[in-house]
């Protein structure tokens, strides 16, 4: 028992955490900050190569520090002021007179940026160069996984394959289920899983940021000032909502805070995190009873996402909202069985909710999936619940591989299309 729960602390700290900015463009910004930082000068150019998902999920959304929209501007970026060290917080640090560094290098035509295939869903190649010398670095199969670094054709470093994991993967080998993560998030010590309430710190910061300030299509804010003027009431669902849409607003409109992220990603950490914070707030729910909240829903939103590819067609959102229903039934002190019909209630919802790629509108799909969510655990208190209809099994654990099937069998040819439509 004691080796299974090390081995969820290890899963959760693998892919909770902090992002600045969504994680696909990021991806480009911390492998051109790396490259930066192996050559001996200063970069003048940037060719990057990205796989069609990675390259999908950067085409709308803004980066943070700069106003600015896509890939090149975050591989620029990146390699003129990007921390190398720091991960998905890359950009933290950057400067307006660095962004406009960047922007004079993709004006003069030095930045490019192209699709590839890859087997791999999250691959980014980058070549940088400066004078005579270039550097390459490949990452596959997470958003920070460098797998290959060069200098001038020479090899720098290398990951082994048995070793370079897709994060796809990070179930694999590892005993883990619904029940399990249930058990675990009750019964560990506080000490053990206090680190996630770092997820509600961040969070909350980019919410209250989304509802101050103006970002994308500030549906966080539209509902608050539907409050204010008596269209809609000040209800805990309405509130819920209104918290966690604002934070995916300032998130994808280029807040410059971090997001406590969920398998790398920002708008899944905050689906998983804000509905939990705000019930606890109304609960009065202890610290650690918010964090065992917080187990249930991020470690429960991973586990059912290991069932299908990490980026795809599928709008990821709706298995994040419904291990998050998971966790409010436990804050409204609920069982165990009632926790399964809430996710199984998400499940029936939303699953045919798409992805066509990161940008203001995922604010919209935040606020669906986790009005489903607050929907879900009404019925599930209610011992209301979804059961042997269409994709939706008599037991969980049959639910969640059936949503596996559908995205990972069903949705290729689904996700090609939308990348077609988006690339003309």
């Amino acid at each position: 028992m004691q080796k299974q729960w090390q081995q969820f602390t290890h899963i959760l700290n693998t892919v909770v955490k902090p992002a600045l900015g969504c994680t696909e463009p990021i991806a480009a910004a911390y492998a051109s900050a790396i490259a930066a930082e192996i050559l001996p000068s200063t970069v003048d150019k940037i060719v990057v190569h990205v796989s069609d998902n990675l390259y999908k999920n950067s085409m709308g959304v803004f980066v943070p520090g700069t106003g600015k929209i896509g890939l090149p501007i975050a591989a620029a970026v990146g390699a003129i002021a990007g921390n190398a060290n720091a991960g998905l917080e890359v950009l933290a640090c950057i400067q307006p007179a660095q962004v406009d560094q960047a922007q004079a290098l993709i004006n003069q035509g030095h930045v490019s940026v192209t699709r590839t295939p890859s087997k791999e869903f999250i691959y980014c190649y980058v070549e940088a160069y400066s004078g005579k010398s270039v550097a390459t670095v490949e990452i596959s199969g997470g958003h920070t996984q460098v797998i290959k670094k060069t200098l001038n054709g020479n090899t720098l470093f290398q990951k082994q394959e048995c070793a370079a994991k897709s994060t796809s993967c990070i179930c694999d080998e590892v005993e883990i289920s619904i029940e399990s993560i249930y058990d675990f998030a009750i019964n560990a010590d506080f000490s053990d899983i206090k680190f996630i309430l770092k997820a509600a710190e961040l969070n909350s910061k980019l919410a209250i940021e989304g509802l101050e300030n103006e970002y994308g299509l500030q549906v966080g804010r539209s509902l608050a000032k539907s409050i204010e003027s008596g269209f809609l009431t000040a209800d805990l669902a309405n509130t819920i909502i209104m918290h966690t849409a604002a934070a995916s607003d300032a998130r994808m409109g280029g807040a410059t805070l971090a997001a406590m992220s969920n398998y790398g990603s920002g708008n899944q950490g905050i689906a998983a995190t804000m509905p939990v914070v705000k019930l606890a707030e109304h609960y009065n729910s202890s610290q650690e009873q918010l964090a065992r909240a917080l187990i249930m829903s991020h470690l429960g939103a991973i586990y059912i996402k290991c069932y299908y590819p990490p980026l795809s067609a599928f709008c990821g959102n709706t298995v994040t909202s419904a291990a998050t229903a998971m966790a409010m039934v436990y804050l409204a002190d609920g069982s165990y069985l009632q926790s399964c019909y809430a996710i199984q209630n998400v499940l029936s919802d939303c699953t045919g909710m798409l992805c066509d790629g990161a940008k203001s509108t995922c604010a919209m799909k935040v606020k669906t999936s986790t009005s489903s969510a607050v929907t879900s655990f009404i019925l599930a208190m209610q011992n209301q619940k979804v059961h042997n209809q269409g994709i939706i099994a008599d037991e969980i654990e049959s639910s969640i591989r059936n949503v596996g099937q559908l995205v990972t069998a069903g949705m290729h040819d689904t996700d090609a299309i939308i990348i077609g439509i988006m690339s003309n």
